[in-house]
């Protein structure tokens, strides 16, 4: 029978690794805070062993600092690692929109139009973590419509430095009139089938945090390595 608890210990451990990364990725667990295995074991009402665990999973994707004898850290965020992201991004991402103006299904276009009128919803409610989430699957959307759910995966690994920053950036700046201008744009160039008029855009959109990076360290000095 003892097969039958693996399942889960595995479930424990991904619940509560999962969680802790959504709440460093938004912001809840800010850059520079102190954790603890017994307060998260606490929190959580689980063991301290699948808390462990995710820790060191966290530390492996350079999200959580661990200090033996001194404790854990949730991670300041790296540029040059945020930077490195955005560039292997931008590079699939641009080839990724090229396959979608020569041909994209009917199905994932409705879903970037129904995406875009969830976007505008939530400007008028200036909740940036729903923005964050509509953004997100934006994007999702056109890898899947293009079927390249792979690549998207490879992006998701290396995304979680630049998605604090993104994060971050939608915290501050209520301003999205932007971000929502350049998604119209890409639904426009796709349906229209315009690929250069998409790659443009779409290394647009992805440089505008290049500005932001900067601004975001002068403003919160403590969240940056």
């Amino acid at each position: 029978m003892d097969h039958f608890k693996k399942p889960l210990i595995s479930s424990t451990r991904d619940a509560v690794y999962h969680t802790l990364k959504a709440q460093i990725l938004s912001l809840t667990l800010l850059p520079g805070t102190t954790i603890s295995e017994k307060e998260m074991s606490v929190s959580f009402g689980v063991s301290r062993t699948p808390v462990r665990e995710s820790f060191v999973q966290l530390a492996q994707e350079g999200l959580l600092d661990i200090y033996p004898q001194r404790g854990t850290v949730v991670s300041r965020i790296d540029l040059e690692l945020v930077d490195e992201a955005r560039f292997i991004r931008e590079h699939l991402e641009s080839a990724v929109i090229r396959l979608a103006c020569h041909s994209f299904p009917e199905e994932s276009l409705r879903l970037l139009q129904m995406n875009l009128a969830s976007q505008q919803v939530c400007m008028d409610e200036q909740d940036y973590k729903k923005m964050f989430e509509l953004d997100e699957a934006f994007h999702q959307t056109i890898f899947e419509g293009c079927k390249k759910m792979n690549t998207w995966a490879v992006i998701g690994q290396i995304n979680v430095h630049l998605n604090r920053t993104r994060m971050l950036r939608l915290a501050t700046d209520h301003h999205w009139e932007e971000l929502y201008a350049q998604h119209r744009q890409i639904v426009d160039a796709i349906k229209e089938r315009q690929p250069d008029q998409a790659d443009q855009i779409i290394h647009a959109h992805l440089q505008v945090g290049i500005a932001d990076q900067v601004l975001l360290k002068e403003k919160f000095p403590t969240y940056f390595k």
